[in-house]
């Protein structure tokens, strides 16, 4: 096909198979998720029925890897004797390729909303908050009553997190929403918060994303729980909004971010100075370490298997078809792997390990997300085709996600025993020099 004909099956594709309803300005220039509001799931669907209806096919590894911006850059990937650059979705963590891992820059990685507020003040105290991380790659999620994957949910609470954060950092977080109290009620604390914020203080609030269209949402998730930080302007009508998870900083009005806060689908809130931060003391880091640090299982590629064999025995009524949408939160999970750098780049510092072996376990630590990402096309395939002879090849793809994580894990335990062995060094590094940010979302 053309690279004309191939325009007009992903335009076709996108109303009639997806009914998309964001359609004006489709082209080649268009971007895909700031103008047709495509995240990286409706993405993956446009993969499947180009295959599915056309024949179309690309590489499961550029569908895992693609980089692309433009519906053009889509059509790209189609095109006959042309090869489209597949790219890790991020760069390799380790600052320039002169410092690698010991120098004094790296890259922060942004994979948990809650986890970014609350390090944001130790980034302004200069510390280095890279083993809170530890938590992260196995942070909580949910399965319903229906098997469907749930990165937020009624019963996970940060309170894990806020817990150590204290107890690491010496910062007091202190919960200022009660879910007892109304809506209303809960509001004017926030408001009086934002009113008497001090100067090193921050004022965190859970709101809906998805009632903020000004804001960048790369899941268009609906709802979207997310943590963020408010601040008052010299106009009463606007405030400042800090979003360290998504890298965003600005002014929205007061009234469309109090209208996403006081959605239905969200509550939740915390206060605290990160004046307060100090280094953490080795002594907490290792029982900090040894509490997250889930050694003998990979607890999301467990419940996906679990999700994927109740959508094919047809447990509780539901049927195989509803498999695409049971995992449709996949992506939001997956992400939070990214954070093994962050494990790997402590250890490796502490222990002044080679920097290109701490490179070859980057890869690793992308080679997982990428399966992920082909784990979760082969479930919307199987979904859509109804097909159960293709389930084993999702079942093949959660046992390379399942071998990729466990290798990773083996190599944290060795490097982490190595280093009780020899002693927690006393003082964490302090960084010298602004950090370099990406964002994994």
């Amino acid at each position: 096909m053309t690279d004309s004909e191939i325009l007009t099956a992903v335009e076709t594709v996108l109303n009639e198979c997806m009914a998309h309803a964001h359609m004006d300005g489709f082209g080649p220039d268009a971007r895909l998720n700031e103008d047709l509001y495509l995240d990286s799931v409706l993405i993956l669907q446009i993969f499947l029925n180009l295959e599915l209806e056309y024949g179309l096919a690309v590489p499961e590894e550029a569908i895992a890897k693609q980089d692309i911006v433009t519906v053009a850059d889509l059509v790209a990937l189609y095109l006959p004797k042309k090869t489209a650059v597949v790219v890790p979705a991020f760069p390799l963590t380790g600052g320039t390729s002169d410092e690698g891992v010991h120098g004094e820059a790296y890259y922060d990685i942004k994979v948990h909303c809650f986890v970014s507020c609350v390090c944001d003040g130790l980034k302004r105290q200069g510390l280095d908050q890279r083993p809170f991380y530890f938590g992260v790659w196995d942070a909580k999620f949910a399965v319903s009553d229906r098997f469907e994957l749930l990165y937020h949910a009624p019963e996970i609470s940060q309170e894990f997190f806020r817990s150590w954060f204290e107890r690491l950092y010496g910062v007091t977080v202190v919960e200022w929403y009660d879910p007892d109290r109304t809506k209303l009620d809960n509001l004017a604390v926030l408001l009086d918060l934002v009113r008497n914020r001090s100067e090193t203080g921050s004022v965190m609030v859970m709101l809906d994303m998805f009632h903020l269209p000004e804001r960048e949402n790369k899941f268009n998730q609906n709802p979207f729980p997310h943590y963020l930080m408010l601040q008052e302007t010299a106009d009463s009508e606007t405030w400042f909004v800090h979003d360290p998870d998504y890298r965003w900083e600005g002014e929205i009005a007061r009234d469309k971010v109090i209208n996403a806060i006081m959605q239905p689908t969200v509550g939740g809130g915390y206060v605290f100075d990160h004046a307060e931060a100090r280094a953490p003391h080795p002594e907490n880091l290792k029982a900090y370490f040894e509490a997250c640090f889930v050694r003998e299982r990979n607890p999301l590629v467990d419940s996906v298997r679990e999700i994927v064999a109740a959508h094919l025995e047809e447990r509780g009524g539901i049927s195989l078809t509803d498999l695409a949408a049971a995992v449709r939160e996949l992506p939001v999970v997956t992400i939070r792997k990214y954070a093994y750098e962050h494990g790997f780049a402590f250890f490796w510092r502490a222990l002044k390990l080679p920097a290109a072996e701490f490179e070859t376990w980057c890869e690793e630590i992308e080679a997982l997300v990428q399966s992920l990402k082909t784990l979760h096309y082969a479930c919307m395939k199987l979904a859509q085709t109804n097909d159960r002879g293709l389930a084993a090849a999702v079942f093949e793809r959660l046992d390379e996600a399942d071998r990729l994580e466990t290798k990773l894990k083996v190599r944290l335990t060795e490097v982490f025993d190595l280093l009780c062995d020899l002693a927690i060094p006393a003082e964490i590094p302090v960084l010298k020099r602004p950090m370099l940010t990406r964002v994994a979302r």
